[in-house]
């Protein structure tokens, strides 16, 4: 028979909470950095190389990808109203949610075209990705889920 003696004493007293984590080298508010960023660069490479995979293998023609590659760009036009429009506009044109009804329309429709079109759509998504351009916050253009791009990204990389 155990006794009240011999039962280890249990504590119920409230703990104090542990102050968060601060963010380390790799993480920021800033976007990712090191090899979060490195791995989504190359994500953008190899969606890329997928759809211009996918672009061959469904017959497209290729002066038609030329045309029609930088298209999604148009969305930088949304910045005209603003930094938090334009990123809302840039981001509805360079993620993969777009495309991806594209290519479901183009099932649903028959429409091949439709799914050529969505090809070239992800391409640009992958190329941008590849190079540093990711979705955009709503603060200013270069603050994007991929790190900050443009003038301002060197003197941040000091810090």
């Amino acid at each position: 028979m155990t006794t009240a003696a011999t039962l280890p004493a249990l504590d119920l007293a409230p703990t104090t909470r542990r102050p968060a984590p601060q963010p380390t080298s790799e993480v920021s508010a800033g976007g990712a950095k090191g090899m979060p960023r490195a791995l989504l660069r190359l994500e953008g490479a190899l969606v890329l190389g997928a759809a211009l995979l996918a672009y061959e293998h469904l017959g497209g023609r290729w002066g038609w990808f030329a045309a029609l590659f930088l298209l999604p760009d148009l969305s930088l036009l949304g910045y005209l109203a603003g930094p938090r429009v334009g990123a809302a506009v840039y981001n509805a044109g360079h993620s993969h949610l777009a495309p991806a009804l594209l290519a479901v329309a183009s099932v649903a429709l028959g429409s091949p075209a439709l799914l050529l079109g969505a090809a070239i759509w992800v391409g640009h998504i992958g190329f941008d990705r590849m190079l540093g351009y990711g979705l955009k916050y709503g603060t200013a253009f270069g603050d994007t889920h991929l790190g900050r791009v443009g003038s301002k990204r060197s003197s941040s990389r000091a810090t």
